[in-house]
C-alpha cells in the first residue's frame, strides 16, 4: 500500500537543525532527503556515488576540487536549480541559509569520507526519519 504525500514546506518547517538530512521518500535503493543549510559543511567526497542536489530555498554553494590539491571552483544554486556532484569529486557545501533536497543511495553518509572532528552544526548521517528529533 502506498504511503501519504509529503509536503516539503511542512517537512522543512518541522526541522530545526541544519545539515541534518531527513528522508522524505524512498525509491528502490535511493532516498530523497531534505535538509536546512546554513554555514559551511566539511570537505568530503563519495567514492561510489554521484550526489544530486536541488535548491528548495535560498542559495546553496558547492565548492569543488579538481583532484588532490587541484583547482577549486564554486557552483551556486538558487531556488529550483539542480546540480550533480560526480562520484569521487571532493566538495564542500555552504550557504547563507536555505534548504536542499538530495537524491542518492539511501545509505549515503552526508559527510562521505570525512574523518576529522565535525563542526557542531553538521550531523554525519545517512538521513533520519522526519519525525525523529
Amino acid at each position: 500500500m502506498a504511503g501519504e504525500p509529503v509536503n516539503l514546506d511542512d517537512a522543512l518547517a518541522s526541522i530545526d537543525q541544519v545539515y541534518d538530512p531527513r528522508v522524505v521518500a524512498t525509491v528502490n535503493d535511493y532516498a530523497a532527503k531534505i535538509a536546512k543549510v546554513r554555514g559551511d559543511h566539511v570537505w568530503h567526497s563519495h567514492a561510489d556515488t554521484d550526489e544530486f542536489f536541488l535548491a528548495l530555498d535560498g542559495t546553496f554553494d558547492i565548492a569543488l576540487r579538481d583532484g588532490p590539491g587541484g583547482a577549486e571552483r564554486t557552483v551556486r544554486l538558487q531556488h529550483g536549480d539542480v546540480f550533480v556532484v560526480p562520484r569521487g569529486v571532493e566538495h564542500c557545501p555552504s550557504s547563507d541559509g536555505g534548504a536542499i533536497l538530495m537524491f542518492e543511495p539511501a545509505d549515503t553518509n552526508s559527510t562521505g569520507d570525512y574523518e576529522g572532528d565535525l563542526p557542531d552544526h553538521v550531523t554525519s548521517s545517512s538521513g533520519r526519519a522526519l519525525d525523529e528529533s
